[in-house]
């Protein structure tokens, strides 16, 4: 299915990875975001559970090993054009999950990969999808931190 005009809505995952009050942001290598900055994530693809996706797409994007842990939100990521039509629409399913090794490199698909302190997110130039989903659940991730049990 294509992305730009799709027919229907196409199902991605986010995965929210945190350390010592940071969180693990990419810069979007391609649209819709991109050289904006989320959590690492990408396309549900057909017989993947969405569980496995979090963890492949980490792992292509920032190098890391991680385990998903919890649903923590749905995100609509809908973007209209001048005329009203749907350009994008993703429905994505964002998970907490748990860093269990590597060494954090941008992978192709992304521009750089950081680790960012919670009191400097609001300050990046974040996609909006994960500017509303960061507002509504800052709260929430601040009593999380991946490397503990």
């Amino acid at each position: 299915m294509k992305r730009k005009y799709p027919s229907r809505p196409i199902v991605g995952v986010g995965a929210v990875v945190i350390s010592e009050q940071r969180i693990l942001l990419v810069k979007r290598g391609s649209e819709p975001g991109k050289s904006k900055w989320s959590v690492p994530g990408g396309l549900v693809e057909l017989g993947e559970r969405v569980s496995e996706t979090v963890i492949r797409e980490v792992k292509e994007e920032t190098n890391l090993d991680v385990k998903t842990t919890m649903l923590i939100d749905v995100v609509d990521n809908l973007e209209l054009d001048e005329e009203g039509k749907c350009r994008y629409h993703f429905v994505i399913i964002d998970f907490l999950a748990r860093l269990k090794g590597g060494r954090l490199q941008a992978g192709s698909d992304v521009r750089e990969a950081r680790w960012v302190p919670f009191d400097l997110v609001e300050t990046q130039d974040l996609t909006e999808a994960f500017r509303q989903f960061f507002e509504r659940n800052r709260q929430k991730l601040l009593q999380f931190d991946s490397t503990k049990s």
